[in-house]
Order: structure tokens, then sequence, then C-alpha cells
């Protein structure tokens, strides 16, 4: 073989041989593991991803939106229930009566 030739071989070894070690790196810390259709199939269709993350953060939202009302409801709550358990009896009694005549 001419030295040319070993050149390109150790070229070719040496970039093998360090996706086995970008991969085994990748597997050790839990990585995903990527091929080079996946990577070049994700270049083109970042369209969709980007969909797909506007998606999500939209459904998050509502979601937030709708429990962060939910715990105000609750709280509400929590404070009346906190006032008729500390509240003396005859006053929660009182209170009772005048909601029964405003009707």
């Amino acid at each position: 073989m001419h030295d040319g030739q070993l050149f390109v071989l150790a070229i070719i070894g040496m970039g093998i041989f360090g996706g086995i070690i970008k991969m085994a790196i990748r597997a050790k810390h839990g990585l995903p593991l990527e091929d080079r259709n996946h990577r070049r199939g994700r270049r083109y269709d970042s369209g969709s991803d980007d969909l797909e993350a506007q998606r999500k953060i939209e459904l998050l939202s509502s979601e937030n939106e709708r429990l962060t009302g939910q715990i105000g409801r609750l709280e509400e709550r929590l404070r009346v229930l906190e006032r008729i358990a500390t509240d003396p009896a005859e006053r929660v009694a009182r209170e009772i009566e005048e909601l029964r005549t405003r009707d």
C-alpha cells in the first residue's frame, strides 16, 4: 500500500473511532443517541417541531390559568372555613340568620 492510502484509511478509522466514543459518552450520560439520518431529518423538519412546541406552550399556559383560578377559589373557601372554625358560635348563628332573612 502507498502512504496516501494508509493516510486515508487512518482518517477513516479515526472518524469511526470518534463516533463510537461519542455514542458511548452519550449513552453513559443518558443522552439520546442520534444517527445521521435523524439529524438530517430534524434539520429540514424544524417547522413542525416549532409548531408542536408552540402548541404545548399554549396548552400549558391555559392549564396554568385554570389552576391559578382554582387555587384562588380554594384559598377563599379556606378563609371562610377558618373564620367559621375560629369565630364564636353565636356570631356564626347570627350571620346565618341574617342570610336567611335576606331571601
